[in-house]
């Protein structure tokens, strides 16, 4: 029998208090450290598996992170260690490949960062994305401003898609595949 709160997945049951509680590390909270890649790979894992609905799937390996600097999504590694900014860039592209493609990705990041500084664009990502994950599975709008500039609609967009995404995967979909697997 199936708690109510809870979100069964193939793999394990996801609390919805767990995913609209769940904090994104802040910019000062990623470790100011050189890690490897193995190493950012562990702390991706460890703090973006709510976000990862499709459990046979990884989100994020060593190939992935080298076909993003390949690409010229993110920067390159500098002599093979990745650093805070390295990090906050693979957390953005995480989070929002479960909505956008990575060339979509790669000009969101793009676009934002040409208005403000890579700290500040990461801080307003998580920021923006926990409201819009706490709104959505709690069934509440999200505040409307007046006043917003062009890249914050955009900012606030993005991170609502990613968040009704989640939502309709999370209490639907899922739900669905389990019921018709039983």
């Amino acid at each position: 029998m199936e708690e109510k709160g809870t979100i069964k997945n193939e793999t394990k049951e996801i609390d919805k208090e767990l995913i609209t509680k769940n904090h994104m590390p802040r910019w000062n909270e990623i470790p100011d450290l050189e890690l490897y890649l193995d190493q950012v790979v562990n702390y991706l894992e460890k703090h973006l598996n709510l976000y990862n609905v499709n459990k046979e799937d990884k989100i994020i390996t060593k190939t992935m992170i080298n076909n993003y600097v390949k690409q010229g999504i993110m920067p390159a590694p500098e002599k093979k260690k990745y650093n805070r900014s390295h990090i906050a860039y693979l957390i953005v592209i995480c989070v929002l490949k479960q909505v956008y493609s990575i060339s979509d990705i790669g000009r969101l990041i793009s676009q934002t960062i040409q208005y403000f500084e890579l700290s500040k664009a990461y801080n307003r990502f998580c920021v923006n994305l926990e409201l819009s994950i706490k709104n959505v599975f709690n069934r509440k709008e999200m505040p409307h401003v007046q006043k917003m500039t062009e890249e914050q609609y955009l900012l606030k967009n993005v991170v609502q898609s990613v968040a009704d995404k989640l939502y309709v995967e999370l209490e639907f979909l899922n739900k669905e595949e389990n019921t018709e697997k039983n």
